[in-house]
Parts: structure tokens; C-alpha cells; sequence
């Protein structure tokens, strides 16, 4: 016969498997402090994602009561725990050359200017994006110093350290030649093996930086010649998008582009902006 189990250890046990509720209430409490905090409306739908990440950080804090997490968080506004938070609700789905359409507009764009080239990717995300940039921008103009430069910068300071590191599993680099994957990166043996890191000299030339694009300015070291906004806007409403894109106004240099994703349309949000190409933008004062 089996000896029951302490009396600490069941409760403990209890607590590891339950699940704990999460309340209209406090549902909604979550998606005020997520649009003031980084402009990211929350639908409906997400409320299982919301549950599913959050969760965590109640059981990481010893807290079993979402109330209490919230109350905890708005108690003291500069807490630690509200960069975990917006860590927690951000997405970050990305990847080597993700939209490929953008890398060759991106090549011929620089080819054409003097000077340092410098691109700005506002969403970095683990680093895919800029790192592809700066492997395009390589490519094209080589490696001379201060031919060209990246900056990118993301609110989830989490996956800037990620993309900092520069390591990947070899089989997120599929798009990439093997040209580019051996002239750009390390590939790992014994333990590391499967896994690649970016050469140092490629490393060298990407910047990265946590950032809020709620911020009314941008510490950023503009102007650039390009802009990589893509796949973000989706994320907050209207008023925010319009924000943001006339902060970027004066952050492109003269016939300056900027990029979207696939389902953003920045041309029907700001007068600023119109398109040039497939999801390629240009301020409309200079549209030929």
C-alpha cells in the first residue's frame, strides 16, 4: 500500500496541475496594459495565447491568481516584470529572407547610392531580418568599412539576445546558398553540431537595440536609406500605425524606401507615403 503524499508536497502538486482561471475581467485588463504599454491590440481569438503565456510567468513568480499579477505589475510601473510581460505577448514569427521579393529592390537600391548605406530594421525580431540585410548588403557592395550598416532594434529584449548571439540551427538557413551560408557563418562540430553561428565580420556591421515604436521619438543614428517595417503594423490599430509612419518621415533620407509586409498597406494609412513597388514605399514628394 502506497503512503500518502505530505500534506505540502499535494497542495505544491495541486498547484503545478491545475488550471488557473483567467476572467473576462482581468482578459481585459491585459489588453489595456499591452496597447499603453506597446501599442499591440489583443483580439479576442488571442485569449488562449494570452492564457498560455502568462500562465508562465504566474508559475515562474509563485502566484496562483492572474488578479494578483496584474495588481502586482500596476503597482509599481517600473518593474522588471513589465518587460517580461511585453516579452510574453509579443510574435515573433520570422526568417532568412522572409518576402524574398524585397532583397533584390533592397541590392539595386544601394548599388545606385554613395556614401554609407544604412538600413533600419524596425522589428528585429531573433535577427533573421537584419541579418539578411546585412548578407544582401554584403553581397552588393562588399565588406569595405563604413560602406554600409544595420540597425535594428525590437521591444522584446528576450529575442534581441537571441539575435545578439547570432546562432542558428543550420536548417533555419534553407534559403540562403551555400556560397553565402559559407562565407557568412560557422558551422558548429561535436555538441554545437547542426547549429551555425554569423562570422564576426558580417556580426560587426548589424547593431541591435531594444526599442518601442510607441516612443514619441526614436533614438535611432538616422537618417537611413531604407526602412524594414514589415509584419508589425498588423499588430496595432490605426491611430497608432499613422504614428508611427510620420515618425518615420524624417528618418528616410532623400528618394529613402520603405519596406511593409505582405498584408500592409501603408499608402491608405499615411498621405506621407505611396507605393513604388510590391510593398515598397517612398515618400509621395518624391514619387516619379
Amino acid at each position: 500500500m502506497t503512503s500518502p503524499m505530505p500534506s505540502g508536497q499535494t497542495s505544491l502538486l495541486q498547484q503545478m496541475t491545475q488550471r488557473l482561471a483567467l476572467s473576462d475581467a482581468h482578459f481585459r485588463r491585459i489588453c489595456q496594459l499591452i496597447y499603453q504599454r506597446a501599442g499591440i491590440v489583443l483580439a479576442d481569438h488571442k485569449r488562449d495565447m494570452v492564457y498560455n503565456r502568462l500562465v508562465r510567468r504566474l508559475r515562474t513568480l509563485g502566484l496562483d491568481d492572474f488578479g494578483r499579477y496584474l495588481s502586482m505589475l500596476e503597482a509599481n510601473q517600473n518593474s522588471a516584470e513589465w518587460q517580461a510581460f511585453i516579452n510574453a505577448l509579443t510574435t515573433n514569427l520570422t526568417a532568412f529572407f522572409r518576402e524574398g521579393h524585397h532583397f533584390p529592390v533592397l541590392a539595386e537600391h544601394a548599388r545606385r547610392r554613395t556614401g554609407e548605406y544604412r538600413v533600419w530594421s524596425a522589428a528585429a525580431s531573433t535577427g533573421e531580418e537584419p541579418y539578411s540585410l546585412a548578407i544582401t548588403l554584403a553581397d552588393t557592395l562588399g565588406m569595405a568599412p563604413g560602406r554600409w550598416k544595420v540597425y535594428a532594434s525590437d521591444i522584446d529584449t528576450e529575442v534581441l539576445e537571441k539575435a545578439r548571439s547570432g546562432v542558428y540551427r543550420q536548417d533555419e538557413l534553407k534559403t540562403l546558398s551555400p556560397q553565402q551560408l559559407q562565407r557568412y557563418f560557422m558551422r558548429g562540430t561535436g555538441p554545437h553540431e547542426g547549429l551555425v553561428r554569423v562570422r564576426q565580420e558580417l556580426a560587426n556591421c548589424v547593431e541591435f537595440a531594444s526599442l518601442n515604436l510607441l516612443d514619441k521619438q526614436y533614438s535611432v543614428p538616422g537618417p537611413f536609406d531604407a526602412i524594414f517595417c514589415r509584419n508589425v503594423m498588423i499588430y496595432f490599430d490605426k491611430t497608432t500605425q499613422q504614428d508611427i509612419l510620420r515618425r518615420f518621415v524624417p528618418l528616410l533620407k532623400p528618394d529613402g524606401l520603405l519596406f511593409a509586409g505582405h498584408s500592409e498597406n501603408f499608402s491608405n494609412l499615411a498621405r506621407e507615403f505611396s507605393l513604388r513597388g510590391q510593398t515598397v514605399y517612398a515618400l509621395s514628394k518624391e514619387k516619379a
